[in-house]
């Protein structure tokens, strides 16, 4: 190779190398750029935070509404705690009865199951629930076809939806499970799923009532001869319940049936007047009722605002807002304007007797 040609290659390798160089000094510097903007979290990636979602009212599944047997000799009963709403509400004789609320949960046994009253129909529609009972009042027969309610009537049923249990006595011992009252729905061709909105406005932050008054006693007269009492629980932050002063436990667990949330609502019960005579009642819900919201230890007044039998209701604090309610299951105790109820504290006692404003017969 001539001496030109070797100089030429030389320059050429030496442009090479020069180029070389100053990329890998250019990656060397976007290294540690990279590096020191990692470093300062400028180019980290933004985890997505988690929104938290209210467990005691999820999913697509449509609430099944189960009349409880509330007579002493149905006691205990199956299935309240897994209830995320339980409605007491005086019947004939002074007794109350329940009404339980499921909504996507397996029970193998509910109950006992008792007969409808006609207005126990308002609060299943404003939950958008099927409606299960064992037997009708003549009143509740005909609301039930006035109104279109999707219904499964024990004493109407093939005989394997229900049964009763031989460790209580009849009228006190027929049960079901909600596997057999969703094939009974499906049966009927009942819609099986909602996209209803709850009644109350749960929400997953803790409510605490700080501007309520201390509640850890709280007694409620429905009758002469059904009183309710809830006795706060502090360590779990729940009531437990008592009804005529024995302490209400599940049928198969014993463990005592306990309530996240109590509402009460004053509104007014009635006899009525058909040829049955047999002091069956009706019910003054439609309109403003006052009430009481308690949770986590403290009370507060409150409105539950019911404008048809058909709308949920709405329960407002005093200032006319929506009240939160905790996630979890609530006890909703409708009682006479009269009830003489007591909320009591360690700091503190209120006895209060209540009115309804703006009530109309259902």
């Amino acid at each position: 190779m001539q001496k030109g040609g070797v100089k030429v290659l030389i320059v050429i390798l030496i442009i090479l190398i020069i180029i070389a160089g100053v990329v890998l000094a250019y990656k060397i510097t976007q290294d540690k750029n990279t590096e020191t903007i990692s470093e300062e979290g400028e180019n980290e990636p933004v985890e997505a935070v988690e929104e938290k979602q209210v467990q005691i009212f999820s999913g697509n599944d449509r609430p099944i509404a189960v009349m409880i047997d509330n007579h002493s000799g149905a006691w205990p009963q199956a299935g309240l705690n897994q209830a995320y709403m339980v409605y007491e509400i005086i019947v004939e004789g002074g007794e109350t009865r329940l009404m339980a609320l499921f909504k996507g949960v397996d029970l193998e046994k509910i109950g006992p199951v008792r007969s409808a009253r006609h207005y126990f129909l308002d609060y299943a529609m404003e939950n958008d629930a099927i409606y299960v009972h064992f037997g009708q009042s003549p009143q509740a027969e005909s609301d039930i076809k006035k109104y279109s309610i999707h219904d499964i009537n024990g004493i109407a049923e093939d005989g394997t939806t229900f049964w009763r249990v031989k460790d209580k006595s009849a009228p006190h011992n027929a049960v079901t499970s909600t596997q057999k009252l969703l094939e009974s729905a499906k049966s009927k061709n009942y819609r099986t799923t909602s996209t209803e909105e709850s009644v109350l406005n749960y929400v997953t932050d803790e409510v605490n009532l700080e501007e309520g008054e201390v509640a850890t006693t709280i007694t409620i007269p429905h009758s002469d001869l059904q009183t309710v009492e809830y006795e706060y629980d502090e360590e779990n932050k729940v009531y437990v319940r008592y009804a005529r002063g024995e302490e209400q436990t599940d049928w198969d667990t014993d463990e005592p049936v306990t309530a996240k949330n109590i509402i009460i609502t004053f509104c007014d019960n009635y006899t009525l007047s058909d040829k049955e005579n047999k002091g069956r009642q009706g019910l003054k819900n439609i309109g403003t009722f006052d009430g009481y919201y308690i949770t986590n230890g403290r009370a507060i007044k409150i409105q539950c605002i019911k404008n048809d039998r058909e709308e949920k209701t709405v329960y407002q604090d005093m200032n006319g807002n929506e009240i939160n309610v905790n996630d979890g299951n609530t006890f909703v105790n409708i009682c006479p304007t009269d009830a003489e109820v007591e909320i009591e504290g360690t700091a503190e006692t209120t006895q209060t007797t209540n009115s309804t404003t703006n009530s109309t017969n259902s």
